[in-house]
């Protein structure tokens, strides 16, 4: 006899975790943007804009995917990760694919660029979330910090 069919399953929604349906996407400056003063603030800005525009891998899995299939164009690395073998990976990756690597001091500062922060309903930071490789593949639409960081790169 044949086998019955499989059931169907509903489609499911890909989101990501903890932003609920009533949360808005990063904002984005527009109009007249300032030239950042240093390449920390410019590229804060940077993965601000990456961010808005889904352009951003966060975590140590989703950075070395991206790496690998070569679709990223930064990665950005906290220079305080206690796993010795997660930097070593990350800066091979880096190299080995030609991909350009910033360091960052703090991973707490690294989350909250990134957004992985919560944050009550005046805008306070409630709690920051460490995040100590992220790698940007789309870095969404240009700006001077782009700019910046872009000529950072072409000096070294």
């Amino acid at each position: 006899a044949p086998l019955p069919p499989a059931p169907s399953r509903a489609p499911v929604s890909r989101k990501s975790c903890g932003m609920s349906d009533t949360e808005e996407t990063p904002e984005v400056p527009q109009g007249e943007e300032d030239v950042p003063q240093d390449l920390m603030s410019a590229l804060k800005d940077v993965l601000k804009r990456a961010r808005a525009h889904d352009g951003l891998a966060v975590g140590l899995h989703e950075a070395c995917k991206a790496l690998d299939k070569r679709a990223a164009h930064l990665c950005v690395l906290a220079e305080d990760c206690t796993e010795a073998a997660y930097t070593r990976l990350v800066e091979a990756l880096c190299s080995e694919h030609e991909i350009d690597l910033i360091k960052v001091p703090e991973r707490l500062k690294l989350g909250e660029w990134v957004g992985l922060g919560s944050y009550d309903a005046a805008g306070n930071v409630k709690k920051i979330v460490g995040c100590s490789c992220a790698v940007v593949k789309d870095y969404g639409e240009k700006s001077k910090a782009l700019d910046m960081i872009l000529e950072h790169f072409k000096k070294c």
